[in-house]
């Protein structure tokens, strides 16, 4: 299940209890307050709370940058301006707080973002729900030949089963000496703080994960690149439809810059000035290395 039944209740009680406010609102985020997108198989993302719109990040610019700014360029010309140029402090000015209910492992992958502000539910006090990640078969993939951190051809047939068996059946053996640990024919059991430790990475955990604007984009051109672990992709992808609802015009000059941009080294530069001259430039003559020569040829295509 994703949500408890007592966080559907604070859900439409918060719902029905709208409040007015004189601070800027993003219609396309009220929209999005509260309500839970699912990820994976018993996860969710949901917003808990927002502060600032894209006239955010123009008011702080221009606060910085003078008066004569506002005169110069319209809000989206802008944005588009500081994304460019890669002006961070006025991004930081709109923050999100995120309720993520993820598995483990997801999240100490996600936690190497460490410019955010984290409270994760505490197994050494309450005890973990038996909800476990379970991959769809498509998402059973072998060991990549080439990346050491990727995957390779899905699994098929009944090498497939045979691990998805073993990830059913390891779970549940885990959970229920979790659970045999905890309590004993009414004895005082193990400590939970110490009970834990026997879980499998795959369970589930949850956490308030808040952070400004700036420093989420930098999450999302990570985490949702192609090259990312499908599950902490997984969840990206559904802060990316957030995002664009939040604040569309910075989205916008995001998707284009970032995530649809590219990055060219001085050598690559010149190899590219090169070609448009129109000389032979092949990995022996470019000066750069066979991986850069490689990266270089995907990025023109």
């Amino acid at each position: 299940m994703p949500l408890s039944p007592e966080q559907e209740s604070e859900i439409e009680a918060a719902r029905a209890n709208p409040q007015p406010t004189l601070r800027a609102v993003s219609p396309g985020m009220e929209a999005q307050l509260y309500t839970a997108h699912p990820v994976l198989d018993h996860g969710f993302v949901r917003v808990i709370d927002y502060m600032g719109d894209d006239g955010a990040i123009v008011q702080a610019a221009r606060v910085s940058y003078g008066a004569g700014t506002k005169h110069a360029r319209d809000d989206t010309g802008l944005i588009r301006y500081l994304m460019r140029h890669w002006h961070s402090t006025p991004f930081e000015m709109c923050e999100i707080k995120l309720h993520v209910k993820l598995p483990v492992f997801v999240a100490r992958q996600w936690i190497r973002h460490r410019t955010a502000n984290v409270n994760e539910y505490s197994a050494r006090y309450s005890i973990l729900d038996r909800e476990f990640y379970i991959p769809e078969p498509g998402a059973l993939a072998a060991q990549s030949a080439t990346n050491n951190q990727g995957r390779g051809a899905v699994l098929e047939g009944a090498e497939a089963a045979r691990v998805l068996e073993m990830l059913k059946s390891d779970s549940a053996r885990a959970y229920d000496h979790y659970e045999a640990m905890l309590s004993q024919d009414g004895q005082q059991g193990l400590a939970r703080e110490l009970a834990r430790m026997n879980l499998p990475a795959n369970i589930y955990t949850q956490w308030y994960w808040k952070t400004d604007l700036h420093n989420l984009f930098h999450f999302l051109r990570l985490r949702a690149d192609s090259h990312a672990q499908y599950e902490i992709r997984a969840y990206a992808e559904v802060i990316c439809d957030l995002v664009r609802d939040w604040v569309p015009a910075a989205w916008g000059a995001f998707e284009d810059y970032r995530m649809g941009g590219a990055t060219l080294s001085a050598r690559g530069l010149e190899c590219l000035r090169r070609m448009l001259r129109g000389e032979e430039v092949t990995q022996e003559n470019s000066g750069m290395s066979k991986g850069e020569w490689r990266e270089f040829r995907e990025i023109l295509g």
